[in-house]
């Protein structure tokens, strides 16, 4: 399926690694031009450079940013609009929290899980929307997490964060819809990245087991007995941003397989000693 992509300008935040990057090998495939903003500026230079080999003709954007202040976003938007012009796609991607308990988070790993995850989001979206108000059209969509949803206490400044992000998205969507500008919401639940094994050390840690015996605790919360690869979520934000999906708006979409979480609470409390 052409998801009629080609030449579309896209800004993908948290885009050198993970998810963020196969979204962008996903829209350089469809023949869009991506900006990929990350706070690692040499993480982000090799992604790049990895994708020109890829792409050789598809033009990509390298900027380094620390989205939790606003001046750096600001700069962001403004070194990728003297570039390309115009924006037509936000993909909001960037930002993590703490897999930690309620005693053991300080009121700095609040403060850090909340400035990218969901200030961050809040921030690119406050950019954009007046360029997409005044083009009468554009596509936000926030790579946010099931934590907003399933409410892990295991990860539980990651499921503030996720779940302030969707009730922002959703009000947005009410507010902007009227000027041709979607907003939609992907929840990935585990997904195999780098990110993945430092979520399973802090789980491992808090629940008397190694970080193997988590990951496969979590495998089993999920019926299709595995966790998601990047592309699989990928392949959702590609369709969610393209005009292939131009009535949904709104919309929060589990890419979970369907996970759980009781089943983790369950098992993992029955296999303390």
């Amino acid at each position: 399926m052409d998801l009629e992509l080609t030449n579309q300008i896209v800004v993908i935040t948290g885009g050198s690694r993970g998810i963020g990057y196969a979204v962008a090998e996903g829209f350089l495939q469809e023949g869009a031009h991506v900006a990929l903003i990350a706070q690692n500026a040499d993480r982000l230079k090799t992604a790049q450079k990895r994708l020109h080999e890829q792409f050789p003709h598809q033009e990509i954007l390298a900027v380094a940013a620390d989205l939790s202040t606003e001046d750096q976003a600001a700069q962001a938007i403004s070194q990728i609009l003297s570039h390309f012009e115009h924006i037509d796609v936000l993909i909001n991607n960037a930002g993590n929290a703490p897999g930690r308990l309620l005693e053991d988070l300080t009121d700095d790993m609040w403060e850090k899980a909340l400035s990218v995850k969901f200030l961050g989001y809040v921030r690119m979206m406050r950019q954009v929307l007046p360029i997409f108000q005044e083009q009468k059209h554009g596509v936000i969509v926030n790579v946010v997490g099931n934590d907003g949803t399933k409410y892990p206490y295991w990860e539980i400044s990651g499921t503030a964060a996720n779940a302030a992000d969707l009730a922002v998205s959703q009000a947005l969507a009410k507010q902007y819809g009227r000027y041709h500008i979607r907003i939609n919401s992907v929840n990935p639940g585990p997904v195999e990245t780098d990110r993945w094994w430092n979520l399973m050390a802090d789980f491992a840690r808090d629940h008397i087991m190694t970080p193997q015996e988590a990951h496969a605790l979590f495998c089993q919360s999920i019926p299709i007995g595995r966790i998601a690869t990047p592309k699989e979520v990928a392949d959702v934000v590609l369709f969610l941003a393209s005009p292939r999906a131009s009535f949904v708006h709104g919309a929060i979409i589990a890419v979970d397989g369907d996970q759980d979480k009781s089943v983790i609470d369950w098992l993992s409390y029955h296999k303390k000693p």
